[in-house]
């Protein structure tokens, strides 16, 4: 009896077109997973930095405040409920002030709307001048916060009108993932921050 040898069978077009779906189909989810791990650290750093810098930020307002003096937006008349305590988008005051040269510094912080759209609809600024008597001898202003939301000013008075404390209220949204091309929203969270501060001079009295 003769033996017909078999013939190995190699794989149809079919069955290649098949694996290649399969193996397609798992890169692609595999880079998705990959990618969507990436802007879930992206995110979540972004806030972390941003709230870190927002704490420095507000400590560092609070310390000016605390020692600042002849604070400003003043009402017209303190003891009227509707104008004390003022709600504003800034706080002037002075840091420094030397009778006997005249030299004054006064500090401005306030919002402002963004300079740049990818600034979000407000930013925090730092305005600083200084006087020699009516003289302005020197200006600084630069941003302090970003992507500022809301940025608000309470401050309440007594007669004077002498500043008995006053509150900052930022809202701050961190860099988002503008760019991110995953299914998912990954928006970092708003940040509020509150905090209130009298002056040290109402401390001494």
């Amino acid at each position: 009896m003769s033996t017909i040898p078999r013939r190995s069978r190699a794989f149809s077009l079919v069955e290649m077109l098949v694996a290649l779906t399969i193996t397609a189909t798992l890169l692609t989810a595999t880079l998705g997973a990959l990618d969507a791990s990436f802007k879930s650290y992206k995110v979540t750093t972004e806030g972390a930095s941003t709230h870190v810098v927002s704490r420095i930020v507000m400590t560092r307002l609070m310390a000016m405040i605390r020692n600042g003096a002849e604070f400003g937006p003043y009402p017209v008349d303190v003891l009227d409920a509707a104008q004390n305590p003022v709600e504003s988008n800034f706080i002037e005051f002075e840091t420094f002030r030397d009778e006997d040269t005249a030299a004054m510094q006064i500090v401005r912080i306030e919002r402002r709307d963004a300079t740049t759209a990818e600034n979000g609809p407000y930013e925090l600024w730092y305005v600083r001048k200084d006087y020699e008597g009516e003289t302005l001898v020197r200006s600084e202003e630069r941003p302090l916060l970003v992507k500022i939301e809301e940025a608000r000013f309470t401050l309440e008075y007594d007669v004077g009108p002498r500043l008995k404390h006053a509150t900052v209220d930022l809202t701050i949204h961190p860099d988002d993932v503008q760019d991110a091309s995953i299914a998912a929203d990954l928006a970092p969270p708003t940040i509020r921050m509150i905090s209130s501060v009298s002056p040290r001079r109402l401390d001494e009295e």
